[in-house]
């Protein structure tokens, strides 16, 4: 399709929407903490409204979790290697001519996994350049995808929870009154990164307990954990010698570099939004 439209990222507890115009540039842009979590049944239509109501009344496409058994319709997954052409080519239109929803990607063999939305930053990567059509991608957050790309396809990926875990570390565990300092990828991260990989549960009562014995000060050991998760991510991903294209924000991207470096491989920073517009625009325009 051409012309103008609304591009939206709905995620489970975020959204981003976009107005990009016909030349292919992003007019305008918002977001907020609308993500499915906080839509009630049957609301999904008046959210698109409202946004419409703010951004422009042009027809929409949105990628992520508005296609999940949570959102406005269940869209069915995709297997891999999964492209372009064949995201386009299972849009669900849930408003004819108005709103599409698009699919995910899933595998399905011994390790099942799934994704929904972050298919679209990894196949936009490469199809603006971002990215090479063969190697191997990164998206860290709360729930980290590792995409295998051959031949501009998304041929394979895993995911792991990191993020997920040091948040319920944070707030829920006997280490969360020591985790609340900053992250950063200094010393004790990558002394927590050197640390990961085996026997990282007992790797994580030893925070408490160097708290404890004056090993290791409060002001360290929400770094020292976050290297633990990510080292013990990174770890199994078999990246020594490899280039690692990096999907993330500065500050998420930062923590995987570094322990992408420590494990020596290397990597490559690469705009997460640029790369989600980048796969949106192309998929809009091959509807």
């Amino acid at each position: 399709m051409e012309g103008p439209f609304l591009a939206v990222d709905w995620g489970t507890t975020n959204r981003r929407a976009w107005r990009v115009g016909a030349d292919g540039a992003a007019e305008a842009e918002e977001q907020d903490g609308r993500g499915i979590l906080s839509v009630a049944p049957g609301g999904f239509a008046a959210e698109a409204a409202a946004i419409r109501g703010r951004l422009g009344d042009l027809p929409m496409l949105c990628a992520g979790m508005a296609g999940s058994n949570r959102g406005w319709v269940e869209t069915p997954y995709l297997p891999c290697p999964a492209d372009l052409d064949a995201l386009a080519g299972s849009v669900a239109w849930v408003e004819p001519g108005r709103t599409a929803l698009l699919p995910g990607v899933a595998m399905r063999g011994d390790r099942p996994d799934v994704m929904r939305g972050e298919e679209v930053q990894l196949l936009g990567a490469v199809a603006a350049g971002l990215a090479p059509p063969d190697g191997l991608l990164c998206q860290p957050g709360t729930h980290c995808k590792w995409a295998d790309m051959a031949g501009g396809r998304l041929a394979g990926f895993v995911t792991a929870m990191p993020g997920e875990l040091f948040a319920l570390l944070k707030a829920h565990s006997l280490l969360g009154a020591q985790l609340g300092g900053a992250v950063a990828p200094g010393p004790a991260f990558l002394e927590g990164v050197a640390d990961s990989g085996a026997d990282l549960l007992s790797r994580l009562f030893g925070i408490r307990a160097a708290a404890l014995l004056g090993r290791r000060g409060d002001g360290d050991a929400a770094s020292y954990a976050s290297g633990l998760l990510i080292g013990t991510d990174v770890a199994a991903r078999d990246v020594a010698g490899r280039d690692v294209h990096v999907l993330a924000d500065p500050a998420l991207g930062a923590l995987y570099a570094a322990a992408i470096s420590a494990r020596g491989g290397r990597a490559y920073a690469v705009d997460s939004h640029a790369a989600f517009l980048a796969g949106i625009i192309a998929l809009w325009r091959l509807l």
